[in-house]
């Protein structure tokens, strides 16, 4: 006969031990050996940047047409390149200048086009790379690069590996969230994923689409028949029969951190409900980020950092929203203001509370697209020629705050924007110059799985330090 509960705690002592009953235990593991693994950590160093926001613009914002201004495609307008287009997804064809106009900004008199003019008011903080590059010029690949460091393997996520390495500072909520109005972005939770790290280090996913109302963003968030009393009693008994599976599965790093999960969802029901309550803002802080689905989801993003999150992803949209293979002006126009006036807010709101300095803001895409038109496809771009294909070739992205340089363009590509040739910057590069503005050295900051040591930039990576301030 079969004892379920043949080692059922004997003691209160041990019992406490087990379920950490009114210690905010975070799972077996943590109460074995002293340790909180969501703990703020030690950097290697001095870091200049606490915690990072990552403005993603999934689908490929095209650099032509928005931070690399290229006077020779005006000229080359409808006919071919002088040298042979470089190989990309699909087929292209001419020159295809930008519809959109470039102005000076700032001080610094950095070029910005018209898509972007309330972030171009802040262009002085803009550490603007145009010379990235990644390696293939496919979505699925891209992003997987960008975020998590490989394009074939599951790997860690970089909010994964910046919260292994810096833990949170508040644990009654997630150190790391992913918010991505209306759905999940093409590879979905593999964006965020925490792969061999342990899953306490996971993003977690909210859709940000109806921030007007909490219980839609957390759903389940508050337990509408017990009170918190009770729901700790309950979550005591049930942290010890999870305890008591878990001593038969030593090491089981997937049930370690579903007994996390419930016991940060039951912190999370006062604190969560509390950042994601823009009502406690004055009127004129939401007036300057605007009463629209990323206005709101911006804001919510500074009162996430200002109670300790580490590390916010913001996707502009499910699936790939800045995907214009056809009709490029109108859509990049629709999704640029979009999201210009909350990442304006969001600088400014930043620099004038005193968080910018040590908080890294990064924008940009997986990739960028030509400057040459997408050549018709049947059953794709429906015969137009108003468009551009994936270039992984050379793009541009731009940081902001955290310890780089303001005001500042970072390498080029050629004339037309086709190719990086100064000073090229890829993902890798950038990767490592982000751990290094976090205080972490790339090449020491591993995890040992399967017998080898793991890290965000696999083997590759340059800290680009003319990117530092």
């Amino acid at each position: 006969m079969n004892r379920p509960f043949a080692n059922f705690p004997s003691s209160r002592r041990e019992f406490l031990a087990r379920s950490g009953m009114g210690l905010g235990s975070l799972g077996l593991a943590t109460l074995l050996d002293g340790r909180n693994p969501m703990s703020p950590g030690k950097p290697h160093f001095a870091p200049k940047a606490k915690r990072v926001i990552h403005i993603f613009c999934n689908g490929g914002p095209s650099h032509v047409d928005t931070f690399d201004p290229k006077p020779s495609l005006d000229e080359w307008h409808g006919k071919m390149l002088p040298s042979e287009n470089l190989r990309t997804e699909r087929k292209t064809g001419a020159a295809f200048r930008s519809p959109f106009k470039f102005k000076r900004y700032g001080q610094s008199g950095i070029p910005v086009s018209e898509l972007f003019p309330k972030t171009a008011e802040n262009v002085d903080e803009l550490c603007i790379i145009r010379s990235m590059q990644a390696d293939v010029p496919n979505h699925e690949p891209s992003l997987m690069l960008m975020n998590c460091g490989d394009g074939r393997l599951i790997r860690p996520s970089m909010g994964s590996w910046v919260t292994y390495g810096l833990g949170t500072e508040n644990q009654n909520l997630p150190g790391f969230i992913a918010m991505c109005p209306g759905g999940y972005p093409i590879k979905e939770s593999q964006n965020w994923t925490s792969a061999f790290l342990p899953g306490v280090y996971q993003g977690t996913y909210i859709d940000s689409k109806d921030t007007r109302d909490v219980s839609k963003i957390l759903e389940n968030i508050r337990n509408s028949q017990l009170n918190p009393q009770q729901q700790r009693q309950q979550l005591n008994l049930l942290q010890a029969l999870n305890q008591l599976h878990l001593g038969e599965r030593h090491g089981d790093a997937k049930l370690e951190a579903r007994i996390h999960s419930f016991e940060l969802a039951y912190r999370m029901q006062m604190e969560a409900t509390d950042a994601f309550d823009l009502g406690k803002e004055p009127n004129h802080i939401r007036a300057l980020y605007g009463d629209t689905v990323h206005g709101r989801e911006f804001l919510i993003t500074r009162r996430l950092l200002e109670r300790g999150v580490r590390y916010v992803q913001l996707w502009h949209g499910k699936e790939q929203p800045w995907d214009q293979h056809d009709n490029i002006e109108s859509g990049h126009r629709r999704l640029a203001k979009e999201i210009d006036q909350p990442i304006s807010a969001l600088l400014t709101d930043l620099r004038q509370r005193g968080m910018l300095e040590d908080t890294l803001v990064m924008w940009g895409g997986e990739f960028g697209r030509t400057p040459v038109v997408e050549l018709p496809k049947p059953g794709s771009n429906q015969g137009k020629v108003n468009g551009r294909d994936h270039n992984h070739h050379g793009f541009t992205m731009w940081l902001a705050g955290g310890g780089v340089k303001g005001g500042y363009i970072h390498g080029s590509t050629d004339e037309f924007g086709f190719k990086a040739e100064e000073n090229p910057v890829h993902v890798h590069d950038l990767q490592a110059t982000i751990l290094e503005l976090l205080g972490f050295d790339h090449e020491k900051l591993t995890y040992r799985y399967s017998g080898r040591d793991f890290r965000l930039t696999d083997v590759h990576g340059k800290v680009v330090q003319d990117l530092i301030a």
